[in-house]
């Protein structure tokens, strides 16, 4: 059994897992840990037998009875002995009549569940989407950090704090009411919108594109879809997820290189999922409650719209990049709109707006990788070159750095003097 297909397998199944874990023990460490002692079991198991026919469901048996048998350690550690908990499993064959009769069904929406546990108003917000993206994504320390441009030692305590705070409050384990998933729900909206992100576009690790967390993603945002339906912005979510997740067939070449939005083959576009996205679109933007998944959903269907990179409308970009930054300001919307500005009034023009960008995007590879096209395009070659070394200093996944290389490499060289 190879060891990528091992990985793929735990990541993929990874959400469900740890849901399902946190709804038996009530105790978000616990579950983690047992998850860890499942995997870990399943790496010996599955690599000397035939993997089992369901990964998840042999998973959350393993982890539930690693939980077990570590709550009995320390019960005897305490001189206690409950009667009620069940044998240990001893990971022999993964398809054991346990494994075999779990009831689904029961852990159906654990994921979501657990989405809203995490974004408890105990927290602040930032903590709440933090530990959904530690917990639920499965994404490092470093990951989170740089999708939210801090430290990672920054990132860790807030996590442990945020971690703390839960665990403090004995939280029942359970779905929240209307009242509270109506309260929180725009909190696990953002949660789902960075879930996919990291999908989309990997900060770290070896692939660019993580099929797992995207179709994770759309699953719960169709789950809030139908929670919420009056709520245009759950709508926009869902369009956009789907809009950008239709274009990864044509992301990466044969070969695994990463192929920018110019170069791709359009044709590969699933045109099913963007007719989708767009009904949905529509349908939120009748309620004339705009909002910025709405607007992101609308520039990603704007270009989908395009029968090639040159006929795309940029001038309805940028129209809406303003309204973006309007609605929710950052500096990586600004950075986005640079790309737009580059297509209407040139490099120079372009490279201009990035000046105010330097310092809070100063650890962001697009950033460096965006200023070092421009400088190309521009004929400033020496810059250029240091623009594409800080990218790739930056760069998280080595579909990333390889791509970065290349374009580097595609310099014209320096001239002696």
């Amino acid at each position: 059994m190879q060891s990528a297909w091992l990985s793929t397998h735990l990541r993929a199944a990874r959400p469900r897992v740890l849901a399902a874990l946190n709804r038996v023990f009530g105790d978000i460490d616990l579950a983690e840990d047992a998850f860890q002692e499942a995997s870990l079991k399943a790496l010996r198991t599955w690599q000397r037998e035939a993997p089992p026919r369901d990964p998840t469901a042999w998973l959350i048996v393993a982890g539930r009875n690693a939980g077990i048998d570590s709550i009995r350690k320390k019960n005897r550690e305490t001189l206690s002995a409950p009667e009620d908990l069940e044998p240990g499993f001893d990971g022999t064959h993964p398809e054991d009549e346990l494994t075999r009769s779990l009831d689904q069904s029961a852990f159906r929406d654990d994921v979501l569940r657990l989405l809203f546990t995490c974004c408890h108003p105990v927290l602040r917000k930032d903590q709440q989407i933090a530990l959904s993206l530690k917990i639920v994504a499965g994404l490092s320390v470093d990951e989170i950090a740089r999708a939210f441009l801090v430290q990672p030692k920054t990132m860790e305590q807030r996590i442990t704090r945020a971690k703390k705070r839960l665990q403090a409050a004995k939280l029942p384990y359970e779905e929240p009411d209307a009242v509270a998933r109506a309260n929180r729900f725009s909190v696990v909206a953002n949660a789902i919108y960075l879930f996919f992100n990291e999908g989309y576009s990997a900060s770290q690790g070896s692939v660019l594109i993580r099929d797992t967390l995207c179709e994770e993603a759309i699953r719960l945002a169709r789950l809030l879809v139908r929670l919420f339906p009056e709520e245009p912005e759950l709508r926009g979510l869902l369009a956009l997820c789907l809009i950008q997740h239709s274009r990864r067939k044509a992301r990466l070449s044969p070969s695994g290189e990463a192929v920018i939005l110019e170069k791709q083959d359009r044709s590969t576009w699933n045109r099913k999922e963007i007719a989708e996205g767009n009904v949905l679109l529509e349908a939120a933007l009748r309620k004339a409650a705009p909002g910025p998944f709405q607007i992101e959903a609308a520039i990603a269907a704007t270009h989908a719209r395009a029968p090639s990179y040159k006929d795309t409308d940029w001038q309805e970009l940028d129209r809406l990049y303003i309204a973006l930054q309007h609605i929710r300001p950052s500096p990586v919307v600004a950075l986005n709109r640079a790309v737009v500005q580059a297509q209407l009034h040139g490099p120079a023009f372009a490279l201009d707006r990035l000046c105010d960008l330097e310092a809070p995007l100063e650890r962001y590879a697009s950033f460096h990788s965006l200023k070092a096209a421009l400088l190309d395009e521009a004929g400033d070659g020496p810059k250029a070159r240091k623009a594409y070394e800080r990218a790739i200093e930056l760069a998280g996944t080595d579909v990333e750095r390889s791509h970065l290389q290349k374009r580097l490499d595609g310099l014209k060289p320096v001239k002696a003097i």
